[in-house]
């Protein structure tokens, strides 16, 4: 079951360990979901806050 993340500052600490980052976009909306050894992440936001999350991340993003 992925766990869905709700702090934005635990969000930015396990993105560093991710071995992929997936972004799933509706209109204004956006959810990434973070894949690690340990599980499955998710965090909901806005598509501005998403994309200032990923901005700087060397970890391979999937948009879907």
């Amino acid at each position: 079951m992925p766990r869905e993340i709700k702090d934005r500052e635990r969000f930015e600490k396990l993105i560093e360990s991710a071995t992929e980052v997936r972004v799933s976009r509706d209109g204004d909306q956006a959810k990434v979901k973070l894949r690690t050894k340990e599980a499955l992440y998710t965090f909901k936001t806005t598509s501005e806050e998403a994309d200032s999350l990923l901005k700087g991340t060397k970890t391979p993003v999937v948009e879907f």
